[in-house]
C-alpha cells in the first residue's frame, strides 16, 4: 500500500522547472556542439520545451490558445528538420563529413 505522505502534487511550477531544464540543456548542446546533427537535436530539444509550457499555461488557464500554438510549432520544427537535413547530406556529399564549419562554403 502506498503511504499518501509521499504523494507529491505536480503544479504548474514543476511543468516550468522541467521545461526551463530542457530548454537549457538545448542551448547547451547548440552553443558547444559542432556538429550539426547534434545542433539540430538540441534546437528540437529547446521547441519541445517551448511546447512543454505552452501546454502547461493552456492547461492552467483552460484556454486551447497554447494547444493550438504546439501545433504550429510542431510544423515548424518539421520543415526545420527537413531543410537541416538536406543541408547536412549536401554537406556530407561534398565534404564527406559533417562539420558546422563546413556551412560556410555554401552559397547560392
Amino acid at each position: 500500500m502506498i503511504n499518501a505522505d509521499f504523494i507529491v502534487d505536480v503544479g504548474i511550477s514543476h511543468y516550468l522547472i522541467l521545461s526551463a531544464i530542457l530548454f537549457s540543456l538545448g542551448m547547451i548542446g547548440v552553443l558547444l556542439r559542432k556538429n550539426a546533427i547534434v545542433m539540430l537535436m538540441s534546437i528540437e530539444l529547446m521547441l519541445n520545451a517551448v511546447n512543454l509550457s505552452f501546454i502547461t499555461f493552456s492547461k492552467y488557464n483552460s484556454h486551447i490558445d497554447g494547444q493550438i500554438m504546439v501545433f504550429f510549432v510542431m510544423t515548424i520544427a518539421a520543415a526545420e528538420a527537413a531543410v537541416g537535413l538536406a543541408l547536412i547530406v549536401s554537406i556530407f556529399k561534398r565534404y564527406k563529413e559533417v562539420n558546422i564549419r563546413f556551412f560556410e562554403h555554401l552559397k547560392g
